[in-house]
Order: C-alpha cells, then sequence, then structure tokens
C-alpha cells in the first residue's frame, strides 16, 4: 500500500466506505460505475489511465469478511467482482501474471468450472484465466493416469460433460508439476475460496 495512502487513512479515519462504483471484470479490466450503471447493472466504462490503473492495483487488498476493496486515500472503495478476486493471463509460455501486474507464483491447485475455464490457487491468491488465454492454456492439459499424455479436445469435452466417479483424470503441467485438476461450478466460486463477489453496506 502507498504511503500517501497510509498517511491519508491515519488523518481520516472515518471517511464513509464506497459501493458499487468500482468493478473487475472478468478479463482483469477495472471498471467505473457510474448511478446510471448501477441502475441499469451495466459493467461500466473500462478504465484506461495507466497512472489510476497502477494506484488502483498497488492498493488492491481484502477485508476480514473476503470484501476486495480498492484504499483510495481515507476511503474503502470496495469491488464488485465478475469473476474471482484476481484474473491471471499467460505472460509466457507456462507463466502467469496477475492483473495487477504482479506474477502468479507457485500454483497450489486448478480447478474448471463447467465453462471451461480455469481457476489457479496459489496461496491466499485465487485467480480465474482471463478467457482470451484460455486456447493457449489448452496446451498445458494432460490426461492419462499420471498426466503422460496431451490432452485432447475430445478428452476435454468428456472430462467437462461426465460427472461419473470413473472420470479419466486431468491434469495441469505447470513446469515439471502435474496438478491435478479439480471441478468446480462457476456459482460455487465466491462461498468455496471465501470472497464476496458484490459487497454491499
Amino acid at each position: 500500500m502507498d504511503e500517501i495512502v497510509r498517511l491519508a487513512m491515519a488523518k481520516w479515519p472515518n471517511v464513509p466506505y464506497c459501493y458499487g462504483w468500482l468493478a473487475l471484470d472478468a478479463r482483469g479490466g477495472w471498471r467505473m460505475r457510474d448511478e446510471r450503471a448501477q441502475a441499469n447493472k451495466l459493467p461500466g466504462d473500462r478504465i484506461n489511465n495507466a497512472a489510476l490503473l497502477s494506484f488502483i492495483n498497488r492498493n488492491y487488498t481484502h477485508d476480514e469478511h473476503g470484501r476486495w476493496y480498492f484504499q483510495n486515500g481515507p476511503q474503502r472503495v470496495y469491488v464488485d467482482l465478475e469473476a474471482t478476486p484476481y484474473i491471471a493471463r499467460l505472460d509466457q509460455p507456462g507463466r502467469f501474471l496477475l492483473h495487477t501486474g504482479d506474477p502468479l507464483e507457485k500454483i497450489d491447485t486448478a480447478w474448471m468450472n463447467e465453462d471451461g475455464l480455469l481457476i489457479l490457487q496459489a496461496g491466499d491468491i485465487v485467480a480465474q484465466i482471463d478467457d482470451r488465454d484460455m486456447a493457449q492454456c489448452l496446451g498445458f492439459l494432460r490426461s492419462g493416469e499420471s498426466g503422460e499424455l496431451a490432452a485432447s479436445d475430445e478428452e476435454l469435452m468428456e472430462w467437462l460433460t461426465t460427472t461419473s466417479e470413473d472420470e479419466s483424470p486431468l491434469y495441469l503441467r505447470n513446469g515439471d508439476r502435474m496438478l491435478p485438476i479439480k471441478r468446480i461450478a462457476r456459482a460455487a466460486l465466491s462461498s468455496h475460496f471465501g470472497f464476496n463477489p458484490q459487497p454491499r453496506a
């Protein structure tokens, strides 16, 4: 967090929190949601100013209730999340970068929802992959009992549509590791990972 933000928080500790005005979309874009956007359930205008984006990313965090926010000087601006608290993109083959610009370090667990989108967990960080990078990510999917085979499109479709306990395992190759991919429903993301997708007062 920026030092100027810490000083502002100490100087004005009782500034009311802000809700509904800032959103993070499923492609890692910050969106400003004015009254019209909120009233009409619109995504809002994408923020493109580089200095503002950098400021938001540096001061993005969460509270003890799993509500994510941007600390704007003395004010908390709570964030509506379209997907997960972080969105990841492929920076180079096998290396993921968060929407904040930070690298996604050692991945602990890989999940996939019913839309075929990967969700990666690394410690406290939960990041859904930007759908525009999923085609490249498919090259990291492996099948077979120990992940020795490249997964075909047919195997992926079968895995996504099969609910049998006897289904063939699917893996994500991450460096020299094979991470078993677990299933998760899109609607269950927030409860499973403990974040609030739409904080309100």
